[in-house]
C-alpha cells in the first residue's frame, strides 16, 4: 500500500461556532467543536480527491485547532482500508463509491452518518438513497455518476433510437471507410458487468429482485434465469460471431481512445471520458444508451462518490463533524468538480456548475431511469463470473451453459 501524505495542517484555535448558525447556510452549522483524541483528523482518498481535498481539511483545521493529514492511497483503497482498519491502523475519514458500503458495514468498518433531515433534503435523492444501507445512512455523497452514449457528431449526427438503429449507422460508416469500429463498448478478456449492463437490462435481464422495502434481495438471483439467458442470446448475437459489434479487443484501456482517434462513432462511458473526448477536438453529443427494439428500457447503473467515518477511527467524534456538516457544503462539492467533473449531489453545488457545464444535464438525464449500484455484500460475488461469462458470449460461447454455470458460481459464493 503507497500512501503519500498531501495535507499538513494547522494548529490554530478557532471553533465551528464562528462559521455559521446552520439553516440555509452553506457553512456547517454551528456547535461545540469536538475534542479531537490527538490533535489530528486523518482522510484517506485517491489521488484526485487528494488533491481538492487539501484546502478544506487545512480550513477545517484551523476552525478546529487541529492537524488534518489528508493521504492519498494509490492502490485497492477500499481493501486496504478493511485490513487497516481490523488493525487499528485506519483513518478516521475515507473517501470511496457507494457500493462498497455493504462490505464495509459487514466488516464492521464504518458507521451511520448523522445528518437532520433537513440537510438530507439538500442532495439529489438517488444519492441518498444509494448511500442509505439497511434503513440508515452511512454515507454523505458528493458526486453521482452513470454511463450515457457519447457520439461524434461528425460522423454520426443524431442519436440512434435503438441498438439496431446504432448498429446500422455503424456498419455504414465502416463501409465506406470512415470508422473501423461499430462500437466502443469496452469488454476485454474478463467482460465488464457494469458497461453492458444497460443491454443486459434492454434485453430482459436482472441481478437482483427487490424485497417488500424496494431493497436488493440477494436471494433473488436473477443470473443464470431464463430471462439472463435470453439477455445473453441478444447480446451474443452483436458479438464476434454475429454482427460484431461487441468485441473483446475493445477494453478499458482502449475504449476511449478508439473514438478520440475517430475509429468508431459511439462511445459507452461516462464523465470522466469528456476530457479526453475535448482534448482531442471532437465534435460530440451526449444521449442515453438505446436499448434493443421491441425490449425494455437500457438502464445503467447509478454510482454514487461519498465521504464514511471510520468506525474504529481515533476521532469518530471529530470525523462525524467532518462528514456530516463540512463535506456537505457546496464549496467542497464544486471543488470536488473541478478536480473530476461529475455531477454533484448537492443540488446546490449543481446548480452552480450546470451553466458552464451542459454536459452535466444530459449524463443525468441519460441516467435518469438507471439502477443504483447494489451495495449489497453479494454484488461482490457478480462481478467476476458475470463478466467472465459476458466475455465468453461475446467470444461466441454457448449462452444458456455459460451463463448457466455463471449463475450456479454466484449463486455457491453467495451462500
Amino acid at each position: 500500500m503507497r500512501i503519500r501524505t498531501a495535507g499538513v495542517v494547522a494548529l490554530f484555535a478557532l471553533a465551528l461556532a464562528a462559521s455559521g448558525c446552520g439553516g440555509d447556510s452553506d457553512e456547517p452549522a454551528a456547535k461545540d467543536t469536538p475534542k479531537a483524541a490527538d490533535g489530528k483528523l486523518v482522510i484517506w482518498a485517491d489521488d484526485k480527491r487528494t488533491a481538492a481535498l487539501k484546502p478544506f481539511a487545512e480550513k477545517f483545521g484551523q476552525e478546529n485547532g487541529v492537524t488534518v493529514e489528508v493521504q492519498a492511497v494509490s492502490k485497492d483503497l477500499q481493501t486496504n482500508f478493511v485490513t487497516a482498519s481490523q488493525q487499528g491502523s485506519g483513518p478516521d475519514v475515507v473517501v470511496g463509491a457507494h457500493d462498497w458500503i455493504g462490505n464495509l458495514v459487514q466488516n464492521g468498518a464504518i458507521d451511520p452518518v448523522q445528518l437532520a433531515a433537513e440537510q438530507k433534503s439538500a442532495f439529489n435523492a438517488t444519492a441518498i438513497r444509494a448511500v442509505t444501507f439497511n434503513g440508515q445512512l452511512y454515507g454523505v455523497p458528493y458526486a453521482q455518476e452513470n454511463l450515457a452514449l457519447i457520439r461524434n457528431t461528425e460522423l454520426a449526427p443524431e442519436a440512434p433510437k435503438t441498438i439496431e438503429d446504432l448498429v446500422a449507422t455503424g456498419k455504414a460508416l465502416k463501409a465506406s471507410k470512415k470508422a473501423t469500429e461499430t462500437l466502443c463498448l469496452q469488454v476485454g478478456q474478463n467482460g465488464d458487468a457494469y458497461h453492458i449492463y444497460p443491454l443486459y437490462t434492454s434485453a430482459g435481464g436482472y441481478l437482483f429482485g427487490t424485497d417488500a422495502n424496494g431493497d436488493y434481495d440477494p436471494k433473488d438471483l436473477g443470473v443464470g434465469k431464463p430471462e439472463s439467458i435470453d439477455a445473453f442470446k441478444k447480446i451474443g448475437a452483436l458479438g464476434e460471431k454475429g454482427a460484431g459489434v461487441l468485441k473483446r479487443s475493445i477494453a478499458d484501456t482502449n475504449s476511449i481512445a478508439t473514438f478520440t482517434g475517430k475509429k468508431c462513432a459511439y462511445l459507452v462511458s461516462g464523465p470522466w471520458a469528456v476530457a479526453d473526448v475535448k482534448k482531442a477536438n471532437i465534435a460530440y453529443d451526449i444521449s442515453a444508451i438505446p436499448g434493443f427494439a421491441g425490449g425494455k428500457e437500457a438502464q445503467p447503473f447509478v454510482g454514487v462518490q461519498a465521504f464514511y467515518v471510520a468506525a474504529k477511527g481515533k476521532n469518530k467524534a471529530l470525523a462525524q463533524e467532518f462528514v456530516a456538516n463540512y463535506t456537505s457544503t457546496p464549496e467542497l462539492a464544486v471543488a470536488l468538480y473541478n478536480a473530476e467533473p461529475r455531477p454533484p449531489a448537492l443540488t446546490a453545488a449543481l446548480e452552480q456548475v450546470k451553466g458552464a457545464d451542459p454536459d452535466l444535464a444530459k449524463f443525468q438525464e441519460a441516467g435518469r431511469n438507471g439502477q443504483v449500484l447494489p451495495a449489497i455484500p453479494a454484488m461482490a460475488a457478480i462481478w467476476d463470473p458475470f463478466g467472465k461469462a459476458e466475455a465468453a458470449v461475446i467470444g461466441g460461447a454457448d449462452p444458456t451453459s455459460t451463463v448457466t454455470a455463471a449463475g450456479k458460481t454466484i449463486s455457491g459464493q453467495i451462500k
